[in-house]
């Protein structure tokens, strides 16, 4: 793995940002993790999950209402993994190590693994953003080229319009390939995987084959292969497209700044924080049915400064980050609106498919 060491020799901007945000919660007496609010999201959303799903094994439908009934289960879930299962593997779904541990294996029950995910996500993605030849969410194999830093490839003048193939196949890929290969081989790209407990071992073996028979077998039973494989696929094509756009919205849109990992050793010369700030965008704001629905990552800014924090504060957060970014000169990476954000990526990607484009 390349090391990156960030400046943090004067890390003023973070102490003067955590101070504000440490006085917010402090004078309005609230706690950070999850309150109400957050727990009523888990009691709609996974025994809506659950009704869909029992709906569907029913079988007592037509294709058509088949099809819907699956692609609301695809957001049932993915509402589930923005909202219960990230702010639980971030430990700020509760005060309790055991609840945030129970709530983060809703991932498993996605198809994918809350262990890997935290190395992937928590440690690698959050302390490296944007830097290509660390982060994983950058390194999305040959076919998308997402900062200038990687190799061009004339297929990549048409990433712009394929990407969302990609995209929607993206939690089949984490499912049937991705999870095994990082499993295997102790290694999430460039960066080791240095121990896997007996517990994790279990634990991933297990809930791989509890997938299978819940998601496969018994529905094959119930509806029959060719139903299920249509259920399926719809189910896994709006969660990875769902789940694929908003968090490119966050980090690869034109507003964002990228590095590289060059050489054995590179010092970033800014502290985290700042680096944070750079690279991160927020969008739609104000916006309060993205917000709910996207389980606050629309607010990406404050979520990588507070990763520890619950979403549901993040709407407050906001401010404060933004006043912190004004008084030391960031700029503060805002898309008003999803629509905003979204062409914003689109552009970047059509752009990055240009052999020539030298800077962003």
């Amino acid at each position: 793995m390349p090391a990156i060491t960030f400046n943090n020799s004067n890390n003023s901007f973070f102490q003067s940002v955590r101070k504000s945000v440490d006085s917010y919660f402090r004078e309005k007496k609230l706690k950070k993790t999850g309150n109400w609010k957050l727990y009523l999201k888990a009691w709609v959303l996974i025994p809506s999950s659950l009704a869909i799903y029992f709906y569907l094994l029913s079988g007592h439908y037509s294709w058509m209402l088949g099809i819907l009934a699956s692609t609301l289960l695809g957001l049932a879930l993915v509402c589930i993994a923005f909202n219960i299962m990230h702010d639980a593997c971030h430990n700020s779904y509760s005060e309790k190590k055991w609840m945030n541990s129970i709530m983060g294996l809703t991932m498993n029950a996605l198809g994918s693994n809350a262990f890997i995910w935290k190395i992937k996500h928590n440690i690698i993605h959050h302390t490296f953003t944007n830097i290509d030849g660390i982060d994983d969410d950058i390194a999305n194999g040959p076919l998308l080229r997402q900062c200038i830093t990687q190799k061009w490839m004339p297929i990549h003048r048409f990433q712009f319009l394929y990407m969302f193939v990609l995209y929607a196949i993206s939690t089949l890929s984490w499912m049937l390939g991705s999870d095994f290969i990082r499993y295997f081989t102790k290694k999430i790209h460039t960066s080791p995987i240095k121990m896997i407990s007996f517990k994790q071992h279990v634990i991933f073996w297990t809930s791989k084959l509890l997938y299978v028979l819940f998601y496969v077998l018994v529905p094959i039973y119930f509806v029959g292969w060719q139903s299920w494989l249509v259920g399926f696929l719809v189910i896994h094509l709006t969660m990875g497209l769902s789940l694929s756009v908003v968090f490119q919205l966050a980090h690869v849109v034109e507003k964002t700044a990228f590095n590289a990992a060059e050489g054995p050793h590179k010092v970033i010369d800014s502290e985290w924080a700042i680096h944070e700030i750079r690279t991160t965008a927020d969008f739609a704001p104000r916006n309060k049915i993205i917000s709910w629905l996207v389980g606050g990552l629309n607010f990406q800014i404050e979520h990588h400064l507070f990763p520890q924090i619950s979403h549901i504060h993040y709407f407050a957060l906001s401010e404060i980050v933004q006043r912190q970014c004004e008084l030391f000169g960031l700029p503060y990476n805002c898309y008003s609106s999803a629509r905003k954000a979204f062409y914003s990526h689109v552009r970047l990607m059509k752009r990055l498919g240009n052999k020539y484009c030298l800077s962003i």
